[in-house]
């Protein structure tokens, strides 16, 4: 339980030292904005860049990975189809989706998975899922329907290659597989950029809670209480069910995918939100809802499976 509850404690005290700041207006009226600009368009590039770039990608074939993108791809459907029968548009759907099914394996899988799972390569292939599969598309999504709509067709298809996440995604995927070392000279700047990534956007999500409504209480109360259900409970339920009834999973490995898949949604989706000016209150609202209930769903699973 001690990854569980210090990868949670870490989150906490950085977004709090953010609400603190928020509060006080240290870093004036447009911090938040600012820290989420730092955090899409440079740190987080960055930090996705180097991470792939050492990544062995091997791990996309393992047959717990496709666990992972089968649960995904069900919350996130559920939330797409109710989102379409209830008209809640197509970026506000697609951030919904997202926080449906988007856990969060870096910052808080990475903890969990050296003190819960004994191993933080253990969380690489669902960390490599979202980043190469998941995340390109829902942005090329959200740039389609958002600014990114205008324009001929043919400069519309090419947006994941204009796309910073995608961009930092797919050259980190590049070096990987062309079994590239790149120099320290190269490396080092890069990766001391992306080290700003997960702090600047725990700031600016603390930052944001500044004067915000307590959740679950305005306009987007559907919308979050689906998406943190899916997450919090379907998701893991989905991810459990297939392992072991479908590819017979046991052991370590059953709780390896269902740990991962009971993760909460993750930070980064309010920078895209709030990036694309859609679905912020959503996604604040489901990030903060499922990252509470998501304590003693990792605990029970951890008891249940451990």
């Amino acid at each position: 339980m001690q990854g569980v509850l210090s990868g949670f404690a870490v989150i906490a005290v950085v977004i709090g030292v953010g609400y603190v700041l928020g509060r006080r207006g240290r870093l004036g009226g447009q911090g938040g904005e600012v820290l989420t600009t730092l955090a899409f368009h440079v740190a987080s590039p960055a930090l996705l860049f180097t991470t792939l770039a050492r990544a062995d990608l091997s791990v996309v074939f393992s047959g717990r990975l496709l666990v992972t993108a089968l649960s995904t791809a069900a919350v996130a459907g559920v939330f797409v189809a109710v989102g379409v029968v209830r008209r809640w548009g197509a970026g506000r759907t697609t951030i919904g989706a997202l926080c449906s099914g988007y856990v969060n394996a870096g910052n808080l899988g990475i903890p969990i998975a050296v003190y819960v799972l004994g191993d933080a390569s253990l969380v690489a292939p669902v960390l490599l899922f979202q980043l190469v599969g998941v995340t390109p598309v829902a942005l090329t999504v959200l740039d389609l329907t958002t600014a990114g709509a205008k324009g001929p067709l043919w400069r519309r298809l090419l947006t994941p290659l204009r796309n910073p996440i995608a961009v930092g995604s797919l050259a980190g995927v590049a070096v990987a597989a062309a079994g590239v070392e790149l120099p320290g000279p190269v490396m080092d700047p890069v990766t001391l950029i992306g080290n700003m990534a997960v702090p600047a956007v725990l700031l600016a999500f603390g930052i944001s809670l500044r004067g915000s409504a307590l959740p679950l209480r305005g306009g987007e109360r559907g919308p979050v209480l689906l998406a943190v259900a899916l997450k919090a409970f379907v998701q893991p339920a989905v991810a459990w069910a297939l392992a072991a009834g479908v590819f017979g999973l046991r052991g370590a490995h059953l709780l390896d995918v269902v740990v991962t898949s009971a993760l909460p949604a993750a930070q980064n989706l309010f920078t895209y939100a709030s990036s694309y000016r859609v679905g912020r209150t959503l996604a604040r609202e489901a990030i903060l809802v499922s990252t509470v209930l998501s304590v003693p769903v990792l605990v029970v699973v951890a008891a249940l499976l451990g």
